[in-house]
């Protein structure tokens, strides 16, 4: 009976995705949003966590498991994978510099790393501070400094590269859970707090956390930013895609093609303004198109299923780098031209 109902659920999640349902890796039919090449991790079991897109245009992407970053020319499918050097560190966010330095977190060992790809040599950055234990997803603002948020800490972390210095601030509200992370159009720092319905943002230069409430019941997860200087969030645990506009402070949202349980989850927007996320509840995972202007939703499943697409990150040219956990591949998204 348990597999007969996970055929039916999978069934019925290709239904709802309008794809065939002969099978459930088969490749996008004409009318998906993007086609998507998929490209295995070598170390089996790896997790790869997050994408980063580098100034090269080659895919990096954090191994959690493996303790490793990996990096994927996609022009010649060639994987190279970095070791870390403290055993067990859990490498889960992931930046690149404009110098082409590559940033982590090291989620399971309370640092933030810094891999140098010409050498492999890599630089810990660790505080004094024992309450940030797990940092979690980093973005570089401006001005060159790195903010990252400490999930189960409850903090906002601040890292100088050139001084090597770090300071944390409390999120106001307990138990915030402060996930996904970007820099907005005004420069500032803005974290979605997975344990409430909120959105938040750090002043840089006072280091005064704002906070906007999302609908009752929201978990926003990622948040991306848009080319009008809006966000978008993906709202885990009700279904829904959200709209934040931090200069009103107005707040919009639409049900996920998949449904209340589909669980969006790894988000990016393209230059035109669309917006692309995972749908990580259902099998196969889907990767869905929003486009503002029509406000009409597309979606094509992952090939491979995906194991639940945490992060993406948008290219310069437009493509969409996914990491796909559960099933040890990354990939790329050619959007559809029309």
């Amino acid at each position: 009976m348990p597999i007969v109902a996970s055929m039916r659920r999978a069934i019925a999640c290709c239904v709802l995705l309008g794809v065939g349902t002969s099978a459930a890796w088969v490749q996008p039919f004409s009318s998906s949003p993007a086609t998507i090449r998929e490209f295995q991790v070598p170390t089996p079991d790896a997790l790869p966590h997050d994408p980063a897109v580098a100034p090269d245009g080659a895919l990096w992407t954090t191994e959690q498991k493996a303790n490793k970053l990996g990096r994927l020319d996609v022009a010649t499918g060639q994987f190279r994978e970095f070791p870390l050097t403290t055993p067990d560190s859990g490498p889960h966010g992931l930046v690149i510099d404009s110098a082409g330095t590559v940033w982590f977190t090291a989620s399971y060992q309370g640092y933030v790393g810094q891999l140098d790809p010409r050498t492999g040599k890599v630089r810990e950055y660790r505080w004094e501070d024992r309450r940030a234990r797990d940092p979690h997803t980093p973005v570089f603002d401006r001005a060159g400094i790195l903010w990252f948020t400490v999930q189960q800490s409850n903090l906002i972390g601040r890292l100088d590269p050139r001084t090597g210095t770090t300071r944390f601030l409390d999120v106001p509200t307990a138990n915030a859970v402060p996930y996904g992370m970007v820099i907005g159009a005004d420069g500032a720092p803005y974290f979605c707090e997975f344990g409430s319905n909120k959105v938040g943002r750090v002043d840089p230069a006072s280091m005064a956390i704002r906070e906007f409430l999302l609908p009752d019941g929201a978990r926003p997860r990622r948040i991306a930013l848009a080319p009008d200087g809006t966000l978008y969030y993906s709202d885990y645990a009700r279904g829904m895609l959200g709209h934040l506009d931090p200069r009103s402070g107005k707040v919009e949202e639409w049900a996920s093609p998949g449904g209340a349980q589909s669980r969006p989850y790894g988000i990016a927007c393209t230059a035109d303004g669309r917006v692309w996320y995972s749908e990580s509840g259902i099998r196969p995972n889907s990767l869905v198109r929003f486009d503002p202007a029509t406000k009409k939703f597309a979606s094509t499943p992952i090939p491979s299923g995906g194991g639940v697409v945490r992060n993406m990150v948008a290219t310069p040219q437009g493509q969409l780098y996914l990491a796909c956990s559960g099933v040890d591949r990354v990939a790329v998204a050619v959007p559809r031209t029309e």
